[in-house]
């Protein structure tokens, strides 16, 4: 029976799938095994054991760098990204440098305008200043144009020289009046230039402002982009690193695995050959329908999870379901024995937890057993005959499980078969 693991866990699997066989296959219906192969199959098992510590710790090891190994691309990915980001943030930032010195550019040169037409203005209200003072010098001298035309008008010989004086006076008058508006004209448009100097001045200042601080944030933007590179540097050299490492504690734990194998191969072959052996002396009997001889192997039990293909419910790949789980509502339900039988084994799996093999023997033509996993405790020992409905443990969720149920387990000839189909 073998169960498919990641990569990172397949190599202990592995070994403890080699294990599981290699004691089932002892404590099937070959109880009555010649001496030697025991012998030799005892010794196997005492080799598994001892390597299965070094191997656990060793797969331990692979998981850890197969971890450090993720996290290391995926900090190298977050790495990268932050870099393209901060790349794509210092383009900008040029981009929108340069945009800004054309700004302030423009912004300046407004200013410079503002500031002569200022300046032409000062010039024009004082042209104009000059020009009213010197009306108003005339004037003085002269003597007020009003009274010049009463005095010609007194003083006029007839009527054409009454009309001419009148005239006279009116251009003088008009000259005056035009001189004083032009005067209050140049004042008003002198205040609009300077007005159009302070704003400009501001829409420098404020360009300027936008520019150093866009200047503040590239440059804070290179700098970052020299931290993340040499980051990403660092992360690059450390995965490399790191993934060395778990490629020579593979391989290491690859050729480990394989020795034992081997052994436990030859020793599987010889356990098949014994079966058949025992198969010849029962020709008589051939295998009969296998539904009804098991009952379900918890009180009060129902079945959560069948027998078959499926999605794994911790690490999320297909693989295939070599039993049936049930549930009972909790951890501490007592597990009984599906039918009448003999434990042939009871030890520990880092995947399965607390194990039971229950050995049926030869029922309905064929070898029979079951395995009971991820219990709590059992209360019966290797060796012990038990009846249909004892209580032989307690359901629990120890080894590879992701909460309180029985993984039942049924192998006819050491072959994982469907457990619904013998209930």
């Amino acid at each position: 029976m073998v169960r498919s693991f990641p990569s990172d866990r397949r190599l202990l699997a592995a070994l403890v799938s080699a294990l599981m066989l290699a004691v089932v296959a002892v404590a099937s219906p070959l109880a009555h095994a010649e001496d030697d192969l025991k012998h030799k199959q005892k010794q196997v098992k005492k080799q598994i054991s001892r390597a299965h510590g070094d191997l656990d710790e060793s797969s331990a090891g692979l998981r850890s760098a197969l971890i450090r190994l993720r996290s290391a691309r995926s900090q190298l990915t977050a790495a990268r990204n932050e870099l393209a980001t901060t790349r794509v943030r210092l383009g900008r930032a040029q981009v929108r440098d340069q945009q800004m010195q054309t700004a302030l550019e423009e912004a300046i040169a407004d200013l410079t305008a503002a500031r002569a037409a200022f300046e032409q203005g000062k010039q024009d209200v004082q042209v104009k200043k000059d020009e009213v003072g010197q009306m108003a010098a005339d004037v003085y001298e002269m003597g007020d144009p009003r009274l010049m035309s009463l005095a010609g008008v007194l003083g006029a010989d007839d009527l054409s020289d009454i009309t001419m004086s009148t005239d006279v006076t009116d251009t003088v008058m008009s000259e005056e009046n035009s001189q004083l508006d032009e005067l209050t004209a140049a004042k008003v448009l002198l205040k609009v230039h300077q007005g159009n100097v302070k704003k400009k001045k501001d829409a420098v200042a404020v360009r300027r402002q936008e520019a150093a601080d866009n200047l503040a944030l590239m440059q804070q933007l290179e700098q970052q982009a020299v931290e993340q590179r040499a980051s990403v540097r660092k992360l690059v050299d450390q995965r490399s690193v790191v993934a060395q490492r778990a490629a020579r504690i593979k391989a290491r734990d690859a050729r480990h695995l394989a020795r034992l194998e081997k052994q436990e191969n030859a020793i599987a072959a010889k356990l098949r050959a014994r079966a058949l052996r025992l198969a010849a002396q029962h020709k008589g009997s051939r295998p009969g329908p296998s539904g009804g001889f098991l009952s379900y192997p918890v009180q009060g039990g129902y079945i959560t999870s069948p027998y078959g293909y499926r999605v794994h419910p911790i690490y999320g790949y297909y693989s295939l379901h070599d039993g049936t789980d049930f549930g009972a509502g909790g951890c501490g339900k007592p597990l009984v024995a599906a039918a009448d039988g003999r434990v042939s084994s009871r030890y520990w799996s880092d995947v399965y937890g607390n194990r039971l093999v229950l050995d049926y023997g030869f029922v309905r033509g064929v070898g029979l057993a079951s395995i009971y996993n991820h219990a709590s405790s059992y209360v019966v020992g290797v060796g012990q005959r038990v009846r249909r409905g004892q209580v032989i443990g307690y359901m629990g969720t120890t080894g590879w499980s992701t909460g309180c149920h029985l993984h039942f387990t049924v192998l006819v000839n050491g072959h994982t078969v469907d457990p619904v189909k013998w209930f």
